[in-house]
């Protein structure tokens, strides 16, 4: 009879805890021999020997040779093949690092392969193989199939066990595993707290904390991280005070969540204060910054990070190339784009979309599309980044015809991609087909609507004149509307005069959100072009008595990395009497090129001429003449407003462009508008 030899490792020498079961003739004639190898080899790929690839073992590695004598049979065990004497492992731990660094590698057949064909394992082996199933969504019923073939489970393997039942199943599950453990270590508890905080179940998360026999630096960073996800910063911060042991990860979670709740001040003491600082912890003070409007922080911060040696991971690269888009800071995003080139993220399928949305809400829309077609592996994101970018600069048909492309590559759109298809429609005014995959996206994509697909329906259909349709639709949503709804609504009511709407929209506005300057100032904007200038007075006086601010309008254009902004009527930048200059000159030139100011846009009871001063002065032109000033001939001048072009200001641009014989390229709230020859890509449809 033959024997069947077992291994468990229980941190101590494998050698010293070999078992022995017997095994059948059929399975004593099944054993092989492997290559005896340093078990403590350095098993990267410069390390592995040149006859075996990571990739793809050779199987005489794995299985063995129908040639071998019986000499080589028994030699593996020992010399004089005694049944009792201690076999070599080496082949086994080797065996065992090989399917570990497929795991990693993400290749889990090859694993298994490797796993298949081993005639020794150990509870190592078993758990390697275990810890892979755990991984892989959908594999519940194989991980439990292999852990009950496990000859001794080891408190590992209840744990990865538990890990598996809390990323497949419900959490009443994992606790009644939890439960019937029959041996616990601190991983275990762990494992089921943060399964809780990671669900939100901080109630349960807690009462397991406290009854924790042995807690560590874990175990507090765990049920801290679970406060701040779901937005109780107090009880996080009451638990981050008492902590024995803070961890880097509660150190970071504590920033993260100051950050979220928008104080920045203790987020920077504390990213100050913390001892050790990890990526992640630079990752989310730069996220923290751009998130809270405050993208210029964010992006020196950035810099510093990586002028200190510390190599973003894609999480990085978002943040700082969001805060780049939010300040349409080009350069700085080229440059970072450089940075991509020059590091092992240059394939990233994450860092790659980044940088797409970047070009694209910079202006840099053909940019954008050749790396879109330079990235070999495209996740739906990447999909949606292009898509909108498309409809972001009004190009609706290159939208809709990559949306029928992603289609026909099998890629499931989500709801994101619908907000872009709908807003392609939209800025094309190509309403019937807009309420076409409106329908399309519930019945034949199952994608439920949101309120963003909503907003965009009441804007193509309240621009397009059909206000009525557009209320109809709103009364008809599934849940309450939104504050973006009737400021759109609004919107579409001003464009159209409509002054009965309008009032109903404002009202409607201000039910939701009674400190929206918004409803103020578009109401009185309805007001100002129906020259109905005492109401305009009124709704100003309503403001005034409510404490509400309007937010001033305006514009930025980046040159030599220099970002200057200029405000309507500005009086503060240096250079501002040349700007001035250059608006007279282009004035005179303009109206005797046609051009005669619409002074609808001076929303102030007051003579033509000063009217006529006003609009002239209006942001993006100031920030248009300084570009013509300083961006050489040849480059496209690149400006960027906080709020929507003006009617007079577009109508002015498309004559600059003409007599300037420049590309002039406006970022407003809604989209691009590319002034080229006299012409804007919008068709005068915004």
């Amino acid at each position: 009879m033959g024997f069947r030899i077992k291994v468990t490792t229980m941190n101590q020498n494998p050698l010293a805890s070999l078992k022995i079961f017997p095994l059948s003739k059929h399975q004593t004639s099944s054993l092989a021999t492997y290559p005896i190898q340093n078990p403590h080899a350095n098993l990267n790929r410069e390390a592995i020997p040149a006859n075996v690839s990571p990739r793809s073992p050779q199987k005489s590695h794995l299985v063995p040779s129908n040639n071998m004598t019986q000499e080589t049979k028994t030699s593996h065990f020992s010399k004089q093949s005694t049944p009792f004497a201690q076999p070599d492992l080496s082949h086994v731990i080797y065996s065992n690092k090989i399917i570990t660094n497929y795991i990693r590698a993400g290749d889990f057949d090859s694993a298994l392969k490797v796993f298949e064909n081993m005639t020794v394992r150990t509870t190592v082996t078993w758990n390697s193989i275990l810890a892979g199933y755990s991984k892989k969504p959908g594999k519940m019923k194989e991980a439990c199939e292999l852990f009950d073939r496990i000859p001794e489970p080891d408190t590992v393997s209840y744990n990865i066990m538990l890990a598996c039942y809390l990323q497949n199943t419900d959490l009443d599950t994992a606790r009644v595993f939890f439960d019937k453990m029959p041996v616990k270590d601190t991983a275990s508890w762990n494992t089921m707290i943060s399964g809780f905080a990671q669900n939100g179940k901080m109630g349960e998360a807690r009462k397991l904390f406290l009854v924790m026999p042995k807690k560590n630096s874990v175990s507090w960073s765990a049920v801290i991280s679970g406060y701040v996800e779901c937005g109780d910063l107090d009880s996080a911060v009451e638990l981050f005070e008492v902590a024995p042991e803070k961890s880097v990860v509660a150190w970071t979670a504590m920033i993260t969540g100051y950050m979220k709740f928008g104080k920045i001040g203790l987020a920077e003491k504390m990213f100050q204060e913390m001892p050790v600082k990890n990526l992640v912890t630079w990752n989310a003070m730069v996220a923290g910054y751009v998130e809270n409007d405050c993208s210029e922080d964010g992006l020196k911060l950035f810099r510093k990070m990586v002028g200190v040696g510390i190599r973003p991971n894609p999480s990085s690269l978002s943040s700082a190339l969001l805060g780049c888009s939010n300040l349409s800071a080009l350069h700085l995003g080229k440059q970072i784009h450089q940075l991509v080139l020059k590091s092992p993220l240059y394939r990233d399928t994450t860092a790659g979309t980044s940088l797409i949305s970047m070009y694209c809400k910079c202006g840099g829309l053909e940019d954008g599309m050749r790396l879109f077609h330079e990235i070999p592996k495209k996740d739906v994101v990447t999909w949606n980044a292009m898509i909108s970018g498309y409809a972001q600069h009004g190009a609706c048909e290159r939208a809709l015809h990559l949306f029928n492309k992603m289609r026909d590559e099998g890629m499931k759109p989500d709801w994101i991609t619908f907000v872009a298809v709908l807003l392609a429609c939209n800025h094309a005014g190509l309403v019937d087909l807009g309420l076409q995959y409106f329908d399309s996206m519930v019945r034949d994509y199952g994608v439920e609507a949101k309120p963003d697909h909503y907003t965009c329906m009441v804007d193509l259909l309240g621009r397009a004149g059909r206000l009525v349709q557009a209320v109809d639709l709103i009364k008809k949503m599934t849940f309450k509307p939104h504050a973006a709804i009737f400021g759109t609504l609004l919107g579409a009511c001003r464009i159209h005069k409509n002054l009965e709407l309008a009032e109903y929209a404002a009202k409607s506005l201000l039910d939701i959100d009674s400190a929206s300057a918004a409803a103020y100032v578009q109401l009185a904007n309805v007001y100002a072009a129906k020259s109905r200038w005492d109401h305009v007075a009124r709704i100003r006086r309503l403001m005034k008595e409510n404490n509400v601010v309007k937010m001033p309008g305006y514009s930025w254009i980046e040159v030599k990395n220099v970002v200057h902004e200029f405000r309507s009527g500005d009086r503060v930048h240096p250079e501002l009497a040349f700007i001035h200059e250059k608006l007279k000159e282009l004035e005179k030139k303009m109206k005797l090129a046609g051009y005669v100011p619409d002074l609808e846009f001076a929303l102030h009871d007051v003579g033509e001429e000063q009217k006529e001063q006003l609009l002239l002065w209006h942001s993006e032109k100031l920030a248009i003449a300084f570009g013509l000033i300083k961006v050489p001939l040849g480059n496209p001048i690149r400006v960027f407003k906080n709020l929507r072009v003006c009617g007079d200001c577009h109508r002015a641009i498309k004559y600059i462009s003409a007599i300037e014989r420049r590309e002039i390229i406006v970022r407003d709230t809604t989209r691009f508008h590319h002034f080229k020859g006299g012409v804007c890509t919008c068709g005068d449809y915004w």
